[in-house]
């Protein structure tokens, strides 16, 4: 039975934490021209930091003290209505309080965005920040790549 934080089988550990996630561009991802709006884009890196933290066992513990406190992404192609995105985040820096995300989205093999999301624990929904617990931070800094969750 595969336990919270297990890596894929075969896989190398210890590796920071990380998941693909599949996405399509629907039409409210859309503006009037057929093309993403770049706002998905941060919709898609908080969906794909939401499932990693399933897979690691403490979503729950964390939602809503949780929050983003930073975002940046280079928009390097357009996705278009109906495209299936592949979003990569993964773990790049767990600080006392925060974690530190790298994320890079494709469609059809094509790098379009490349981003990076800063997120703080909090002691509760607008709290203070709050010293990450010991387990959470070892599986976030060496349960490697988590399952994928695909669409087809």
């Amino acid at each position: 039975m595969e336990e919270p934080g297990d890596p894929i089988p075969g896989q190398e550990s210890p590796r920071p934490a990380s998941i693909v996630v599949q996405r399509r561009i629907e039409w409210p991802d859309t503006d009037a021209s057929g093309m993403y709006h770049n706002t998905a884009a941060f919709r898609f890196i908080e969906v794909a930091e939401t499932a990693l933290l399933d897979r690691l066992g403490f979503v729950h513990q964390v939602y809503g003290r949780h929050p983003r406190v930073r975002l940046e992404a280079d928009f390097l192609r357009p996705l278009r209505f109906r495209d299936l995105v592949d979003i990569e985040l993964r773990v790049a820096e767990v600080g006392r309080t925060s974690v530190t995300y790298d994320v890079e989205m494709r469609a059809n093999g094509e790098l379009a965005v490349r981003g990076r999301a800063i997120a703080v624990l909090l002691t509760e929904p607008g709290g203070r920040p709050d010293r990450w617990p010991d387990e959470y931070r070892r599986l976030l800094l060496t349960a490697g790549p988590q399952r994928a969750e695909l669409l087809a």
